[in-house]
């Protein structure tokens, strides 16, 4: 398999997967919409965005290649980086077309250009849905056939002198219906108006009952003030960062067992957990602890500084 078929799979289930040293490749969900002017439905989906400045090695790429192909981490290292350096070369004189993700080339200051590949829906919950058009519905000419239909009124005979028994029925039982229908109205808003008032009544004496309480404490607590102060540290020799905060707390857990003073400094500005082997405000402490950390634990830890 590809470098670029393991992105594909993993953006499937992640926001973002970095590339080492080249970039990440970042997805955000957008809703469904509408073409108007083509007809044209799209259904939700995961925008792809490339983002050259994400290049910290945070172990998703690896580790899953790893896992795949039955391989060393160090291993997949090899492995991604070998296929990043034919990307930067390609890049340097050509346009770069990542399976399934889109295409990348370099304009005249040396930026990257992305175009993502919009045929490819990374977004698993739009599973099965597709584009699709619909034609216009013509409602003008739908109103314009209404207007062509006439009402024909039935022609009655016409008796000068007489007016036929049947009318004066009709007319007798429409106008003793009219005064029913007029009466049971003015009897349904009458026992409304009737129930709106009672429920006044009860509420005001609710709230008179209310006032009239009085609760008194004769001997209340005596205030007490706390003075905390909030532990900063400026040195974070960092074991990983993870876009799956579930991961993050595996990897907090798995520190702690080995005896580390670990502990989750939060989420980062590309919306990362981070894990620290050690936090500390000694410089020498946090430079000897990364040290010691890279030789015999992991070479992908990393110190992390921040000034307050």
């Amino acid at each position: 398999m590809t470098l670029a078929k393991y992105i594909s799979d993993l953006l499937y289930r992640y926001e973002c997967v970095i590339i080492p040293n080249f970039g990440g490749f970042v997805t955000n969900e957008i809703s469904a919409k509408v073409n108007h002017y083509t007809h044209t439905f799209y259904a939700p989906s995961k925008q792809l965005t490339f983002n050259s400045h994400l290049q910290n090695n945070d172990g998703l790429l690896a580790n899953y290649i790893a896992a795949s192909q039955n391989i060393s981490y160090s291993k997949a290292l090899e492995f991604i980086s070998k296929e990043t350096e034919q990307w930067k070369f390609l890049l340097k004189n050509n346009e770069l077309d990542i399976e399934n993700i889109g295409s990348l080339r370099l304009n005249k200051e040396g930026n990257y250009i992305f175009e993502p590949n919009t045929s490819v829906n990374y977004l698993t919950s739009s599973f099965g849905f597709s584009t699709f058009n619909s034609p216009a519905i013509k409602r003008m000419e739908y109103q314009q056939k209404v207007k062509q239909l006439k009402t024909i009124a039935p022609v009655l005979p016409t008796n000068e002198n007489k007016t036929p028994a049947f009318i004066k029925y009709a007319a007798s039982a429409a106008i003793i219906f009219a005064l029913g229908t007029l009466g049971w109205n003015e009897y349904q808003k009458i026992t409304y108006n009737n129930l709106v008032a009672e429920a006044e009544q009860q509420q005001q004496q609710v709230e008179k009952t209310i006032q009239e309480a009085t609760f008194v404490i004769n001997n209340p607590l005596p205030a007490i003030t706390l003075n905390v102060t909030k532990q900063t540290y400026n040195y974070h020799v960092i074991a990983g960062a993870f876009r799956e905060s579930i991961n993050a707390e595996k990897k907090l857990k798995e520190l702690l067992e080995k005896g580390y003073n670990a502990k989750i400094l939060g989420v980062n500005k590309w919306n990362l957990t981070q894990v620290c082997y050690l936090s500390t405000n000694s410089k020498n402490e946090a430079i000897n602890t990364l040290n010691s950390i890279k030789k015999s634990v992991s070479k992908d830890a990393w110190l992390l500084v921040k000034e307050y």
